[in-house]
């Protein structure tokens, strides 16, 4: 009996836990939250959604010089201002041979966005905040972290974007859709 009874306590524990991790949340990060997804949505509004939509057609565009706009610059606006998951949505704007190299850019860049941007994906902000948590026990400064796990992202997103391609091709080709 005494043993249901701790597991009882235990049980509701953990939603008592949870609780004090929501007010934490609710007085330091969830505002800020909020007030950057209005400046963002008013930085849409601003822009005008088809000036950023026509970015994606220019990027489809053939050639080499088109990878870091294609794998790059694209999946940082589409997260940055779509978030996720709308952000995958500015793939329709590519040809169906680049859509793949799209979404795994894109996809891949959600969670290295967090330490400077958490508006672009604030349903997996415990990433960074997993991330941080560590740092900062250490008493070392988050700032620097946030730019380093922003550039490596820029980085992989770059190198998966053209792989997918490469890999996509291939596939494409073999079954004669090439």
């Amino acid at each position: 009996m005494d043993t249901l009874a701790v597991w009882a306590q235990d049980f509701i524990g953990v939603f008592n836990q949870g609780g004090a991790v929501l007010l934490s949340l609710m007085g330091g990060i969830l505002p800020t939250l909020v007030v950057l997804l209005t400046a963002v949505n008013a930085l849409i509004r601003l822009i005008g959604p088809e000036k950023i939509e026509s970015l994606g057609v220019k990027a489809a565009q053939p050639g080499i010089q088109w990878y870091p706009v294609r794998y790059m610059v694209l999946p940082f606006l589409a997260v940055f201002f779509f978030t996720n998951p709308m952000a995958y949505t500015v793939g329709r704007f590519l040809p169906e041979r680049q859509k793949p190299a799209f979404y795994d850019a894109a996809v891949s860049f959600v969670h290295p966005i967090l330490g400077i941007f958490p508006h672009a994906n604030p349903g997996e902000l415990f990433v960074w905040a997993g991330i941080s948590s560590g740092i900062a026990a250490l008493g070392f400064d988050l700032g620097p972290l946030a730019i380093r796990y922003l550039l490596v992202g820029l980085v992989v997103i770059f190198i998966r974007g053209i792989v997918t391609e490469f890999i996509t091709k291939v596939m494409m080709a073999r079954k004669g859709n090439a």
